[in-house]
């Protein structure tokens, strides 16, 4: 029988855990760092993005009407640490808080994170399970805060966050992550579709 998804030797270890209780006001991410975060099918309890259904936003535009009610497959943000150095870098931001881009898991160990293919998983410790959605686009937000922050800095993290700024998840299997976990990445086992390019409008 095929394996519909494979198991892989890569690993992420989990360096920060927080949440964003409220909605974003004024622009401003105010999210708070936690040491673990119970899981269930509507994402984390005290997460603004939680839940098992959403008012659809910006992100689904060509797809459904502003407000209707969709599915919450962005119930978590996922970022990478070695992604957010090197944004950090470029805005000459050191240290940098995950709080600012409104992170709630930051990973370690897995190159090139914010591109894995959608639908896949990643499994914690417990058998608690995570599915990839699609790419986070930077965004205003994260920006405006962190100029709120630093005294103006950060106002080019739109540029310096292209293809690095995580993706959305949601939660497949329930269960409770913790800081310091380390979480096995899952892949579909399908090659990618051969018509990807032309359904984007790229050529070749």
């Amino acid at each position: 029988m095929a394996i519909a998804l494979k198991p892989t030797d890569f690993t992420a270890r989990i360096v920060w855990l927080g949440t964003q209780v409220v909605p974003v006001e004024d622009l401003v991410i105010t999210s708070e760092p936690v040491t673990e975060m119970p899981l269930t099918f509507a994402g984390y309890a005290r997460e603004s993005h939680g839940g098992e259904t959403r008012p659809s936003c910006s992100r689904v535009k060509s797809q459904h009407p502003r407000g209707t009610i969709i599915r919450n497959t962005r119930q978590l943000c996922v970022v990478s640490a070695e992604e957010m150095a090197e944004v950090a870098a470029q805005l000459a931001l050191e240290p940098f808080d995950y709080a600012w881009v409104g992170a709630s898991l930051v990973l370690e160990g897995i190159p090139d994170l914010t591109h894995l293919p959608p639908s896949s998983r990643l499994q914690g410790p417990d058998g608690v399970t995570l599915v990839v959605d699609m790419i986070n686009h930077p965004c205003q937000e994260p920006a405006v805060t962190i100029a709120k922050a630093t005294g103006g800095k950060g106002k080019a993290f739109k540029t310096a966050a292209k293809d690095k700024r995580g993706f959305t998840a949601w939660v497949e299997r329930e269960g409770l992550l913790r800081l310091g976990d380390v979480m096995r990445l899952h892949v579909p086992d399908q090659r990618a579709w051969s018509q990807l390019d032309a359904a984007r409008g790229l050529a070749r």
